[in-house]
């Protein structure tokens, strides 16, 4: 990476320096060298970081007015930015697979996906779910493991790979994962729910969490439609009779 190796030639630079110009002893030249190489490599991943943040915030602006093709290019057109910096190009991948995935193109979304930064929990999720659409569960799982432990308190990530886990006929491991998620501090009353209705034999209820939910494409709000109306409609003719 281009930082790292800017900051080891300011090492260099200032041990040599300081040993063979100014005739400090080797341990004195090495630390003030490492206080140089600390703070030029600090200066340079700002710098970074600063110039991720900007593309992102563009990303953001432009899926929001719905230009996802236009995003999926600015984030392209990053690429170089990963041989400045170690887990920029995942963090690249990462989100470019999250829009493919968010436009249903999965197939392509998954191949950026794998590539992706393994902090970002919902790219993880979305891999997992790849996974599980290919009859793959042990990848399934260990890309879910990925995902809560970069979100461990959060409700949603846990209650995921639980659904996922049923889906796959692992029930008994649905409710170890919705418990190990309460455990951790995940716990609300949509979790709970969900491990109270796994334990009696039925299905998880995931439309809680609204379009959280509903960008991983498990459920169609659709269907959600549907059956609300069925319900109601049976509720009216109940009142009638």
């Amino acid at each position: 990476m281009i930082n790292l190796g800017i900051s080891l030639a300011v090492y260099t630079l200032f041990f040599l320096a300081l040993n063979f110009g100014a005739g400090l002893s080797l341990i004195y030249s090495a630390l003030i060298s490492l206080l140089g190489f600390a703070g030029s490599f600090y200066l340079l991943s700002r710098r970074t970081s600063k110039q991720l943040t900007v593309l992102m915030e563009g990303v953001q602006r432009d899926m929001q007015a719905g230009r996802a093709d236009k995003a999926v290019k600015s984030l392209q057109a990053a690429y170089p930015l990963g041989k400045w910096q170690f887990f920029v190009t995942a963090q690249i991948e990462a989100q470019i697979g999250s829009i493919l995935y968010l436009k249903r193109d999965f197939a392509q979304a998954f191949d950026h996906l794998k590539k992706g930064f393994s902090r970002h929990w919902v790219a993880m999720a979305m891999l997992a779910i790849c996974y599980m659409k290919r009859n793959k569960p042990e990848q399934m799982k260990a890309a879910f493991e990925k995902c809560v432990a970069a979100t461990k308190n959060e409700s949603l990530p846990w209650a995921l790979y639980a659904y996922c886990l049923e889906k796959v006929g692992q029930r008994s491991k649905a409710i170890e994962v919705l418990e190990k998620g309460i455990k951790k501090g995940a716990a609300d009353d949509t979790l709970l729910a969900n491990l109270g209705a796994l334990q009696e034999g039925k299905k998880m209820k995931m439309k809680g969490y609204g379009d959280l939910w509903y960008q991983f494409h498990l459920e169609k709000q659709g269907a959600i439609i549907k059956q609300q109306t069925k319900a109601a409609q049976g509720r009216r003719k109940t009142v009638r009779r």
